[in-house]
Order: structure tokens, then sequence, then C-alpha cells
């Protein structure tokens, strides 16, 4: 091994295996909560259409912001569902939400530029920060205070470096729903410090609560400092197809189409008229969707409220739960550890969503719930 072939900032790089999903198989009845994949597939009715669209020739390169008619009913969507006027030129297709992030902050940072993210958080965020050059300041929250973002601490964390705030609701991984009155203060905020929010809006048509998904962007002040970062993989059930969009003034939108272009150049064309299809028809099928996570969520949270060690919060959105087990005496690591090789059921870590996730657990309710009963039986056998 010649560590010099590669650069000298990725030397000492470290994958967690259990956080990257390249996790070998260990027992046979391995339980795997631990990844954020649905197990259900794609609607029948968007795979016909990208089929016959991929027959009719659209297997070529697109324009380099997306096919038109996909912007076009990005907008429309926007429009009809939230009240936000979106212009064309303001829309990008991206290749799926995370290199829309990556190609965000490539966009936006200068060298020692500061973003501010709020714990817990995704776990790609900090490194797409510092391979953008910036530097990533947390903000922690607590389960005491339903993981809403301390404005005292926010005020705190603003230096005259601070550029961005990246949020992201609902949340991956706690499950929570940032309230409207969050929404607000972080709004005034931002509109204060004059500062960039990036938006990681992935899960918003998981949201179980009696305020419904409210961009950040259609806040007064905010359309003109918010990039949008949206995915077609989870409201859609399309996480194999790689395909999203970013929604940012125009004028950041160029920019980062340059960069993309020397990434990928395109989002993949079938994918992107499945994301067209699945525009078309969303209400066809997003309730659907929805209730099957809904009621897995609240069954989780049933059993495990029902652990004399465990503490837990509702569900308000997506479909994690992030339950405490701190009372354990166990670090989110050991208890992790002890939980595969006792009961063969596989989670993550709260810690690898920084520091205010240490002695939680995140669990995907990504299987049947004939799953979730059998790995809820075997957690509750275990002893401290």
């Amino acid at each position: 091994m010649n560590l010099n072939f590669l650069s000298s900032k990725y030397r000492n790089s470290v994958i967690d295996r259990a956080t990257s999903g390249d996790v070998p198989v260990e027992y046979d009845d391995l339980i795997n909560l631990s990844i954020g994949d649905p197990d259900i597939n794609t609607p029948q009715l968007i795979i016909d259409r990208a089929f016959k669209d991929a027959c009719n020739g659209h297997t070529k390169y697109t324009a380099s912001r997306g096919y038109p008619e996909l912007r076009a009913a990005i907008c429309d969507f926007y429009k009809s569902r939230y009240n936000m006027d979106v212009k064309d030129e303001e829309v990008f297709v991206s290749t799926a939400g995370s290199v829309a992030m990556y190609i965000t902050m490539q966009a936006i940072l200068d060298e020692g530029d500061e973003v501010i993210i709020i714990e817990p958080y995704f776990f790609p965020y900090p490194d797409q920060v510092k391979m953008a050059g910036g530097v990533p300041v947390f903000v922690k929250t607590s389960m005491e205070n339903n993981f809403q973002i301390d404005f005292d601490a926010l005020e705190a964390a603003v230096t005259d470096k601070t550029k961005c705030i990246i949020i992201n609701t609902p949340n991956n991984p706690t499950g929570i729903c940032y309230t409207y009155e969050t929404l607000g203060k972080l709004a005034e905020f931002a509109i204060k410090h004059d500062l960039v929010v990036a938006a990681d809006d992935i899960y918003t048509s998981f949201t179980y609560t009696e305020e419904k998904f409210m961009p950040i962007a259609s806040f007064p002040g905010m359309k003109e400092r918010t990039i949008t970062i949206n995915s077609f993989s989870k409201n859609f059930i399309m996480t194999g197809f790689r395909v999203g969009n970013i929604i940012a003034p125009d004028y950041i939108i160029r920019v980062i189409q340059t960069i993309n272009e020397n990434v990928v150049y395109t989002a993949p064309s079938i994918s992107q008229r499945a994301a067209l299809h699945g525009l078309h028809h969303f209400d066809e099928f997003e309730d659907d969707v929805v209730n099957v996570f809904r009621e897995r969520v609240e069954y989780a949270h049933k059993r495990l409220s029902e652990i004399p060690w465990v503490d837990v919060l509702p569900v308000s959105g997506s479909f994690y739960i992030f339950p405490s087990i701190k009372k354990t005496g166990l670090t989110s690591a050991q208890f992790s550890q002890k939980l595969f090789n006792e009961c063969h059921v596989r989670v993550i870590p709260g810690r690898a969503f920084g520091e205010s996730g240490e002695y939680h657990i995140r669990i995907s309710c990504t299987l049947g719930i004939d799953k979730l009963k059998e790995a809820f039986d075997r957690m509750e056998k275990m002893t401290f």
C-alpha cells in the first residue's frame, strides 16, 4: 500500500462500515434495521412508463439542468402543494439528494467558511462541507426539547465566518419535524445574520403531525436565501433511480450547473423520465406509501415504549425512530454491538449522527411489521 498515491486530505479517512451499509451478514436470521432503503417497490406505473420512454429513445443525454418538462413539473408541484412560485431557471435536476448537497456546498463555500449543522444530522454533511473547504460547526439538540433547535446555542455558534445553516426536516435520524414556530424563528435568524439555509427536504411526504410539511423557502424573506434540496428517493420510493432536484436563486443554479457538468453532466435520462411520471401521478400512490410507514413507526413506538430501559419520543416524520438507551449504561456503539451479537438485529449507533446522538440508536422502519415484531421480541429479552 503506497499512501503517497492518495491525496493527503483523504489518507486518514476511515469508513465506518456500520454507517456505509457495506456490512457482512453474519447471521442467517439477521434483521437489518440500519438501512434507510424502503422494502416496498417503486410504484409500478412509474416503472412501466419509464420503461416505455426508454424504448422510445429516452436513453441519451438530457439538457444539463434536466429535461425541461421535468423542471416544469417540479415548478407546478411547488405551486400546487406549497403555493410557491418557482421559475424554470431556479430549478436544477440532480443525481439524487447526496450529490445535490455536495455540489451545493461546492457552489457556495470559500476556504474557511463555516457551516452550522444542527445535530443529530445525516452523517455525510460534515464531510461534504469539508470537501468544499468549509468548516462544520455543530449545534446540539436534545430529546428533552424534542430535538427542536436551541436558538441560544445557534446564536452562540455564529461568527463572522458563518455562511450557511444545514437543516433536515422531517429529520433523519430523529424522526422529528421542526414546528412552524421553529422554522419561523430560524427564518428570522437567517435573515438577521444574512445566512444561506441549505434545506435537505427529503422526507416531506412522511409528516404525521397536524402541521404538514412547509418548506422554509416559503417563509417571508427566505426564497432568496434558501437552497432547497429534494430527492425522489424516499417520497416516490425511487432510491435506486438516483434523481433529485435543487431549487435556488438563478445565479446559484448557474454555478451548480457548471460544477455538475464537470462531475456527472446530467442525471440519468431514464431516471428523469421516471421522476416526471412520479410527479404526474403522485396523488395516486402517495397516501398508500405514507400509510405503510406511518403504521410501522407507530408500531415501533408502541413496542419500544413497553421496554423499561428505553425512552422514546413519538415519531412525527420520516420512517426512523431514535430511542434513548441511556438507562442501559452502554454507549450507542456498545449497545448496537450487543444487540447485534445477542439478538441478531442491526441498527446504527446514534453517535454516528453527532454528539447529540450518543446514547441513542437509529431504527429504520423499512421492513414489515412482522420483522419489526420479531426484532422487538428479541430486543425486550436483553438484560443489563
